[in-house]
Parts: structure tokens; sequence; C-alpha cells
């Protein structure tokens, strides 16, 4: 059932088609905005300057908008800006080929991870970097809508790894996974987040990295606690046996989210005030796990205060990804040797590692979101031409829960 977690293992390499396909009798000639760039005496931008070809149009074509990332040199460091981003029209031909469909966008999901695919070089093996005047690919979920394959019908809901940011798509049968809406209750985006990938590695984070033990009285604590994988993590946590599960977030607002929605024990703002302050406050008797999303001087100040034999879950560094540093980021001297002194573990994790666990975990992630034991956030921005805005708002923290996009209804 879930045999498309593999396509995960190269994102990006492996892309369906992007623009009208015919048959072989029927030629088609493609134009297109062409960006051309050139290096300004500036921090991190490049700019663009564009050619103009032409369209040759064909009749019976379906039009759909998509997304265009343009991104600065390897080892530039800088922020993504929504102005990185360009909306076109182009054609997508309902003329399929064996083994093609042609599917319509409900969701598209935007992730911390995508940030380093603006890269030339995005530091994993298994991420393609975004091509420039490429149409932008990643996270989404859609309804079939033409079917020239035996495994997919019309009206089925499928999601992909590599799905174009794309109103309408052709892809090939074998980039989908059939899903069931009944799953999550009929919220079809939720297999973009709580019952997705985000939730897969909260899950497997916590049970493989962090030997969480009911009854041994642990404290966890989470950073990037009010995001997409973190809002879960942390409640995971409690329900696998943490007697304390601690949130780290950006605002008070979150704070108040994560205690009073979500259940979390105590919530810091590391925007006010000092956080290893309030860390001790929270974690009166020091950090047994620690899921970290953020890198940087957050999970020094954690991992500074965890017990002996304490574990952190490596799951991303976002606080790092517009920086020129390698993946993960080095640690400074004090946080190393806390690390060796107090035998802790910090291992990267990577939730591709455990593809024989997935099904599972999407069953037992349905379970929790049913029963109401896991309670899901999000936070949903409508319209293809909002793509670059949810993204730039995601990677500073705009989001509470996952963030996505509706395409259509």
């Amino acid at each position: 059932m879930f045999n498309q977690w593999e396509n995960m293992q190269n994102v990006g390499q492996n892309p369906s088609p992007t623009v009208g396909q015919l048959g072989s009798s029927s030629p088609l000639e493609l134009t297109f905005i062409h960006p051309v760039k050139y290096l300004a005496n500036c921090s991190c931008s490049l700019r663009f300057q564009t050619q103009q070809c032409h369209y040759s149009h064909l009749p019976a074509f379906l039009l759909r908008k998509r997304e265009i990332p343009m991104r600065g040199e390897h080892g530039t460091d800088g922020e993504p800006v929504p102005g990185h981003f360009h909306v076109e029209e182009a054609i997508v031909g309902p003329f399929l080929k064996e083994g093609q469909v042609l599917v319509r966008t409900l969701f598209l999901s935007v992730d911390p991870y995508m940030r380093c695919r603006m890269n030339e070089d995005t530091g994993a093996e298994y991420l393609a970097p975004w091509g420039l005047s490429e149409c932008v690919d990643g996270g989404g979920i859609g309804v079939v809508e033409l079917s020239r394959c035996d495994s997919l019908s019309v009206d089925d809901v499928v999601t992909s790894f590599n799905w174009h940011w794309q109103t309408q798509c052709l892809m090939d049968e074998k980039l989908l996974q059939k899903v069931e809406p009944q799953l999550v209750d009929g919220h079809i985006s939720y297999f973009l987040g709580a019952v997705g990938m985000p939730g897969l590695t909260a899950l497997l984070g916590v049970r493989e990295k962090g030997h969480v033990t009911e009854g041994a009285n642990q404290t966890m604590v989470v950073s990037g606690a009010a995001g997409a994988c973190g809002s879960i993590a942390g409640q995971i946590g409690r329900v696998e046996g943490c007697t304390r599960v601690v949130g780290i977030c950006g605002s008070d607002e979150k704070c108040r989210v994560l205690v009073e929605d979500l259940g979390f024990s105590a919530a810091v703002n590391y925007r006010q005030g000092d956080v290893a302050t309030a860390l001790k406050e929270s974690c009166p008797n020091g950090v047994d796990v620690y899921f970290d999303n953020v890198g940087g001087p957050i999970s020094d100040a954690v991992i500074a205060q965890m017990n002996n034999d304490g574990h952190v879950i490596l799951c991303g560094q976002i606080s790092q990804y517009n920086k020129d540093v390698p993946y993960p980021p080095p640690l400074c001297d004090e946080t190393q040797e806390a690390l060796q002194s107090k035998n802790i573990t910090r291992e990267r994790f990577m939730v591709l590692n455990y593809m024989e666990k997935h099904e599972a975990g999407i069953i037992q992630l349905s379970q929790w979101v049913k029963e109401g034991q896991i309670k899901v956030l999000e936070t949903v921005v409508n319209g293809i031409e909002n793509m670059g805005v949810a993204f730039c708002s995601m990677m500073k923290g705009g989001n509470i829960g996952k963030q996505v996009i509706k395409i259509s209804d």
C-alpha cells in the first residue's frame, strides 16, 4: 500500500512530466519565460533577466499554473523571499501515455527541507536541487481525473513526493500512491502532515532514537514544537510514556496552543527571556529526550541541561538552513563536550531508513488522530499564487502546525 515512500529516496531526480504531452504523431511546440541569471553584487541574491518565446496553441488542453524557483549560488547565506518564485501559465494536455494519469491538485505542502533544494548542493544524496526555469516539486495530494493505467481510476485520491506545484499535472503511475480518505476521516490534507511524512518522522524518531520508556519518569523537550513535525512529536512522547513534555516555540500564542490544545506540560517562548533559565524552570529534573528540529543556540541550551545517558533525536536544523554550513552543522566545543561526558547519543535521523515500518506507522497515526489522542494543527493558505509566500512564512515560523496550500476543492 505504501510503496510510494520508496520514491522519496530520490526526491526530484525522476520528475513527472511538467508540460503537455501528446502522442508521437502530434508535435508540440512549447514556449516559456526563460530566466537568465546574473550575479548581483550583494549578500546572497541572484537577479534574473528574461527572454520571451512563444506558445504554439493546440486544442483540447487544460491550463495549469506552476511555481518556478530562483535560487542563489551554493555557499551563499541568505533567506528565501517570495520573489524567488514566479507563477506562470502553461498548457497540459489530456492526451495520456500508457501508465499516466491526469490529476487535479487538492493540496500542496511546503516543508523546511525544501530550503536545501534551493542550493546547488542540497547536502543530502536523496534530494535533488530545484532547477532554474523548472517547475518546483514536493509533497502533494490530488484526485485522478483521467487515467491510462490499471492501478488507478478516475476519482482515486493519490499522493506523491514528486508532485509539481501545478493546478493539474500529468504524472506517471509509479510516482503516485493511492490513499484512502477514511484513514483521515476525509481530511485529505492530513496525508501531507500528521498522517504523512511529518507524522512518520515524529513517530519513528521518538521510537527509534528517543528510547522513551513508560514508567521511567522521562522528560522530553521538543524544539520547533509548534511546527508540523514537532507538534506531533511532543504528543507522541506524551502518549508513549514521557512524564513531562516541554515545547520550545516562537510566540506566546504558540505556547498557549501547545499547553492548552496539545497537552504539553509547559512551553518556552525562545523570543522572550533567557531560554536556559526558562528550561530549568520547566524541566526541574533535567532533560532525558530532546527532539531537535532547529539546532543552533537553542539546541546548545537544551543539551547543556540533559541528563546522563540521554538521547538527542536529530531531526532537523531549520535555524541553520539559510547559512553556508554543512549538514548536520558542527557543534560548539562546549556542546560536544557535554555529549561526550554525559554519554548522550546524537545521531542523524532519517525516516527513509525505516521504510518497512511506514505502513504500520501510518495506521498507528491514523488511529491516534481518530481517537483524539493526537490533535492536528494546520495553517492553510489558498491559491497556488501564494506558494512562495507560504514557503517563506513557514521558514520564519509563521505557521502553527502543518503549513499546506489549498489548490482546489
